[in-house]
């Protein structure tokens, strides 16, 4: 049916002018282009694989392969030359998802940085006065520095299905997306159950000193998420947000790198559009977008952004109503992001979470 009608199609075409057939080529040419767009077939991945896809190198080969089993990666991934067409939308989604962070963007390291110093301590001199705080070698006891390796984890969670952007997926299908995908947005595995799906993870952490007390308990079963374990592929990562519920961070990094940049609760990141109330945020699309076009400019600001490269084995503190954004910087990553009630001050509550693996 489909070819008898496509016949049709074009024998009605070849009856018309020829200046009305150089019009149907233009607008053929669009639609080719424009239905090869990687983000269309991304939601089309999703919405009818849900995260029981194997990612091979395209969400349009992905799709196809799904679905038509006897085409080969080729013809899947076979293309048309289309030459004289431009498309502001098209090249902005392909350069956001190509270009690599420049030297400059990750090398600017302003935060202060500290070693083994006392829970008093940090009280004094960053929570009370709400500044961010990097710490160094306070993970030295911990044993996911050494376990937590792609091998192990897949070892050890199996078929469990993780919590990915919109679906769920396991480690081993996803450790495979996040090696060959190169896109504006990469899906990023952020799983607040991971302990009840896993409970040998919860024991391969320990929750720092600084971060002890534990307010949130008392609400039991009604408590809200407070611990996550994350994982993404170089560019993946949050815009700009502040955390809710007057709640600060503490981030611990396992595997890989993070570029964090933080601005305090007075001062609104460039290019981010809060609403009057504060419950929605507009930004650009991608991270690495706002790196393009507003970075270079906080430079001359009187009041700058506190900046850091977060490695393997430190601890991130983000005050209470900071703004920050973080953008994975290499392609093996593992963290965990845990919330921990540690304070309570002027009628709103302290929360360090994030950890990263």
């Amino acid at each position: 049916m489909a070819p008898s009608f496509s016949l049709r199609v074009l024998e009605v075409i070849n009856r018309k002018r020829k200046k009305t057939r150089r019009k149907h080529d233009r607008v053929l040419r669009v639609s080719y282009v424009f239905c090869n767009h990687e983000p269309l077939w991304r939601n089309l991945v999703l919405e009818h694989l849900k995260g029981g896809f194997v990612f091979n190198g395209t969400w349009k080969s992905t799709y196809i392969a799904a679905f038509s089993p006897g085409c080969g990666p080729e013809k899947a991934t076979s293309s048309i030359r289309v030459r004289d067409f431009y498309s502001d939308y098209l090249f902005q989604s392909w350069l956001c998802a190509s270009l690599e962070m420049k030297p400059e963007w990750p090398e600017r390291d302003n935060i202060q940085r500290r070693k083994r110093i006392s829970a008093e301590e940090f009280v004094r001199d960053f929570e009370e006065p709400n500044k961010p705080v990097l710490w160094e070698g306070c993970l030295d006891n911990w044993p996911a520095l050494e376990k937590w390796n792609r091998d192990y984890l897949i070892q050890v969670c199996g078929d469990v299905l993780f919590s990915v952007g919109p679906v769920e997926m396991k480690l081993k299908n996803y450790f495979q997306y996040a090696d060959l995908v190169k896109e504006e947005r990469p899906l990023y595995l952020f799983d607040a159950k991971f302990e009840q799906k896993v409970p040998q993870l919860g024991s391969d952490y320990q929750i720092p000193v600084y971060f002890q007390e534990d307010l949130f308990s008392v609400l039991g079963k009604e408590r809200p998420d407070y611990r996550w374990v994350i994982i993404g592929p170089a560019g993946s990562g949050s815009s700009f947000h502040v955390d809710p519920n007057s709640t600060s961070a503490w981030n611990a990094v396992i595997k890989g790198s993070k570029k964090w940049v933080m601005f305090p609760p007075e001062v609104i990141p460039p290019g981010v559009h809060p609403s009057p109330d504060g419950a929605e945020v507009a930004c650009p699309v991608s991270i690495i977008e706002w790196f393009m076009n507003f970075y270079k400019m906080t430079k001359e600001w009187k009041r700058r952004p506190v900046e850091c490269v977060c490695k393997a084995g430190e601890v991130v503190f983000i005050p209470n109503g900071w703004w920050h954004l973080v953008i994975n910087l290499e392609a093996t990553r593992v963290f965990l992001a845990s919330i921990q009630i540690f304070s309570v001050k002027h009628d709103s509550v302290q929360v360090p979470w994030a950890f990263d693996l």
